[in-house]
């Protein structure tokens, strides 16, 4: 029956109607457009920086060398340009769930110094207006994902948006982080969860960290033991 199912409808790439060996992959002109962080990273934000990898040293990119991280170490699968980008809108604003199949995998293998057996999954929550209108969450569709191909527990809710912001594009740095101040906490209901827990944090994007920092305080105030971030793609200055 899989056999009679692959001939009728054989594997296409996640990014155009290309044929590849299995689903939930990309064919190869998708993957060379595809800017995915690997080698030396910042150990902050996960940031691509020149050189060979170091995986004993800690290693910070200009940003992180200046801006206070309450989180202790982050990473992101892609830098947000090109086929990353259009990945990331095609998930966020053109319901295609179903990329989070394909990008899950990639978001692990950034993770894997940030992962152990006792993390705690956590995606960024949206307000509960966006989330209506958006119909679903992708940092907790990301988030549940992650938890499940690395085998590790997901709260999906530890979290809660309780001030609505206007879309931050186009904002300055300075400006994110006003805009985001107070506005994600815990959810009450869940702080048993998150205490003395490793949480790692979860998001499409990144770019200046204002939002992760909100939802890393957030984390902290709830009794965390330790926070760190994750990303699907990284905005990286003059990619």
């Amino acid at each position: 029956m899989q056999s009679l199912i692959q001939i009728l409808y054989p594997p296409q790439c996640a990014m155009c109607d290309a044929k590849t060996e299995s689903d939930f992959g990309l064919c190869g002109p998708c993957w060379a457009k595809t800017p995915f962080i690997e080698g030396l990273c910042c150990d902050g934000c996960g940031t691509p920086l020149p050189g060979e990898d170091a995986p004993d040293a800690v290693v910070l990119c200009d940003d992180c060398m200046v801006i206070a991280r309450p989180w202790s170490k982050g990473r992101a699968a892609m830098v947000y340009k090109d086929n990353a980008r259009r990945l990331v809108l095609s998930l966020k604003h053109g319901d295609r769930t179903d990329l989070v199949r394909a990008v899950g995998p990639w978001m692990i293998k950034a993770a894997e110094p940030l992962i152990t057996s006792e993390t705690l999954v956590v995606p960024i929550p949206l307000h509960r207006f966006r989330l209506l209108k958006r119909k679903f969450n992708q940092a907790a569709l990301l988030a549940r994902r992650i938890a499940q191909l690395a085998d590790i527990d997901c709260c999906i809710d530890g979290l809660e948006r309780t001030k609505r912001t206007a879309p931050l594009e186009g904002h300055n740095r300075d400006q994110r982080f006003e805009a985001l101040n107070g506005a994600i906490t815990m959810n009450q209901k869940r702080s048993l969860q998150l205490r003395g827990r490793k949480i790692l944090l979860v998001d499409d994007v990144m770019t200046s960290g204002a939002t992760f920092a909100a939802a890393t305080e957030a984390c902290y105030a709830a009794g965390a033991d330790d926070v760190c971030v994750l990303a699907l793609a990284r905005v990286v200055k003059d990619a």
